[in-house]
């Protein structure tokens, strides 16, 4: 039984002022009292829309401090509300006296309260975490970890409940176990090891046909003979410049067989950039689609062009058959497997080669699968690029699940739409823009296809905004998982569609085996709720760049820790959310600004179809921010629609002075918007 009038109290070692300041920050209330999902201005300063349990809620925060002061908020549609007193004790101690009138916003939070003392628990448990940040306590660190024998009991429970291990005949088993041995958790023994277990069932379908496990693993080994006969050995370096296909498969397979390192390279390069990465990694060949002959027609002739084209119309050019060599050739195996580099973006400057370790066991399967319900014979679309981290994992994990991988060499919303159906894909993985072209579609070009066999959508690569991820839930269903990470890190964190329901602009929690710490500049975990820079361990952190050190490490609970560059913070639930780049921040006015909420922001107008917010220099404040928008269908909008909107959402600092309207923004091949290129050419459009 719950009583109508419930008080309580408690004492925060801080003056009046610093309290009466957070708890007259109502926006901040869901970083730190469980059960709120978000809370967003509306209308005017002292009115909020906060949601709880999927409905949104309208509160009004009231302050009043002529003899001392009182906050109170409260729900607008029933009445009920919760009152902070605050009397000083002390120049140094502050009695905050509580109030709940009518608990629980109308019986809508969950768990509702089952007696009075779970209200006065649920208020003093986030006025507990409301003190700790004002006291600089570090608790943003979140761990998904163990001792040795826990973490290995956990890997082998995701393992049988994916399937991926399971009862066999006991010679496929040792076959299976055998491959592994041989190649190690490299995508050349995933390959190897799908096809000692199930040699005849399809691994890969293209538009160039289809092709089994067996097929492309012995495949691959003969391709490394023919390399291995053309002179092409262990320690040298190769790169691939190739759209999503069975090709770019088998080549990168043959070399990691072969012990040769492969840079994939980002089919939105420039020649020049391309001409820079072959000097710095002396690659000796290039394997390169038909299509892309004029970003490596002038590297040097001491770099072999080969055709990874089915039928080359380039004369005099070598194909990947010719080096497929007869079914008894050999070649010594290495020592080591060949390393993959992949390049970073480049979106901020130019890209650099990360060298991605090989898998340790199956705790780096375990970590995705922990998170993401994928389970063996998916038929998995994978229409992120593989030359980005996040296809080439895709395309990694696909192979300990004997998946059948659908590819598409270039990505068309409608089409994706029509592979879906045609093929009965149970996954896709994607990059956030290929979402938001697929919600573009019209409606009744959606509803043309069937995509009901769908069961996890998984995105990543670049940020996921909050409407997107709504919209995309509220046609497709709660199918869809935001993987957070980096070419460096590899997995960070996963959202599930539970975290993404409760949170849209969550990034989720770590998975099985990862450590999530948010630290300040001393490298000290910062309270829960403050935003500092993010650090991740886990078994995969990369091995460094080519060309230059890697990113500042530290160590936390006996944990190696690697920086991400991004800044966020953790909520009282364990979810991690990014703010943005540290490179990203601008300070205006005195205030910490981030361009990511102005952008999710914006981006909740129908109007808009896509948008980017940086900053600028400003002789006023230092910095302001300047908004580029690309409009959606025939709607009007103007800048002046855009910061009315902005300013009744947040901060009069978060309000963009200049708006330009664009056809369309700077991407680079995987979706990521260049914001450099917003600012840095001079642009015709009108604001």
């Amino acid at each position: 039984m719950v009583s109508d009038v419930i008080d309580c109290n408690v004492v925060f070692a801080h003056d009046v002022e610093q309290v009466c300041a957070v708890l007259s920050a109502v926006e901040l209330f869901p970083r730190f009292f469980t059960g709120l999902e978000y809370c967003v201005l509306h209308e005017s300063a002292s009115r909020y829309l906060c949601a709880v349990g999927g409905r949104e809620h309208e509160l009004a925060l009231v302050v009043n401090r002529r003899n001392q002061p009182i906050i109170t908020v409260e729900h607008t549609e029933s009445g009920g509300f919760v009152r902070f007193t605050l009397t000083a004790l002390s120049p140094t101690e502050t009695k905050i006296d509580i109030t709940v009138f009518r608990a629980g916003l109308g019986g809508a939070y969950s768990p509702q309260p089952a007696g009075n003392r779970a209200v006065i628990d649920w208020v003093l448990a986030g006025l507990g975490r409301l003190q700790d940040s004002l006291s600089g306590t570090p608790t943003s660190l979140v761990s998904n970890s163990g001792d040795s024998r826990s973490i290995q009991l956990a890997i082998l429970k995701t393992m049988i409940t994916s399937g991926v291990v399971r009862a066999a005949r006991p010679d496929r088993a040792f076959r299976q176990l055998n491959s592994l041995a041989k190649w190690g958790f490299t995508l050349g023994g995933g390959f190897a090891a799908a096809t000692a277990k199930s040699p005849d069932e399809i691994a890969v379908i293209d538009d160039r046909g289809t092709r089994t496990f067996a097929e492309i693993h012995h495949r691959s080994h003969r391709i490394a003979a023919g390399l291995d006969a053309s002179g092409i050995h262990p320690g040298s370096t190769v790169g691939i410049l190739a759209r999503n296909h069975s090709a770019m498969i088998e080549c990168t397979v043959a070399c990691g067989m072969l012990g040769v390192e492969v840079v994939l390279l980002n089919t939105g390069l420039a020649s020049r950039q391309i001409e820079t990465i072959a000097a710095r990694h002396q690659l000796r060949m290039v394997f390169v689609d038909d299509e892309f002959d004029s970003m490596v027609r002038y590297l040097g002739e001491d770099v072999t062009r080969v055709s990874l084209s089915s039928h080359t119309a380039i004369p005099r050019r070598r194909t990947l058959e010719h080096f497929v060599a007869p079914p008894s050739a050999t070649f010594v195996r290495p020592d080591r497997p060949g390393a993959v580099v992949v390049l970073t973006s480049g979106t901020s400057g130019s890209p650099k080669g990360a060298l991605r370790p090989t898998p340790r066991g199956f705790g780096t399967i375990a970590a995705m699968l922990s998170r993401m319900p994928l389970r063996t014979g998916e038929r998995m679309l994978i229409a992120a690029p593989m030359f980005h981290s996040w296809g080439l994992a895709a395309l990694q994990i696909s192979t300990s699940l004997r998946a059948t991988v659908v590819l598409q060499e270039r990505f068309d919303a409608e089409d994706c739409l029509r592979a879906i159906e045609e093929n009965r894909c149970t996954s896709l993985i994607a990059v956030p823009i290929m979402l938001q072209r697929i919600l573009d579609l019209p409606e009744a070009v959606r509803s043309r296809y069937d995509t009901s066999s769908l069961r996890v959508v998984a995105c990543s690569g670049s940020a996921l905004s909050g409407s997107t991820v709504s919209n995309f839930m509220d046609v497709f269903g709660d199918i869809l998982y935001n993987f957070y990470g980096s070419t460096e890190v590899s997995w960070a964190t996963i959202a599930t569609p539970d975290d993404l329901r409760a949170s849209p602009g969550t990034a989720g929690r770590p998975p099985l085996g990862t450590t999530i710490a948010v630290l300040d500049a001393e490298g000290t975990a910062v309270p829960m709720g403050s935003v500092g820079r993010i650090f991740v361990g886990n078994d995969m952190l990369f091995d460094g760049y080519t060309n230059s050190e890697p990113p500042p490490t530290t160590s936390a609970r006996g944990t190696a820790l690697m920086d991400t560059g991004d800044l966020g913070y953790l909520d009282c639930n364990g979810r991690l959310f990014v703010s943005g780049r540290d490179d990203e921040m601008i300070i205006s006015g005195g205030e910490n600004v981030f361009p990511g909420p102005v952008e999710d922001a914006i981006a909740n107008l129908p109007q808009v179809g896509e948008v980017a917010v940086v900053g600028v220099p400003d002789i006023e404040y230092g910095q302001r921010l300047a908004a580029f928008v690309v409009g959606r269908g025939a709607a009007g909008l103007d800048a002046d629609m855009v910061r009315a909107y902005i300013k009744n959402r947040l901060s009069r600092f978060c309000v963009p002075r200049d708006i330009t309207f664009l056809d369309e923004l700077p991407r680079t091949a995987t979706g990521k918007v260049i914001k450099r290129m917003l600012i840095e050419p001079p642009t015709a459009a009108g604001t």
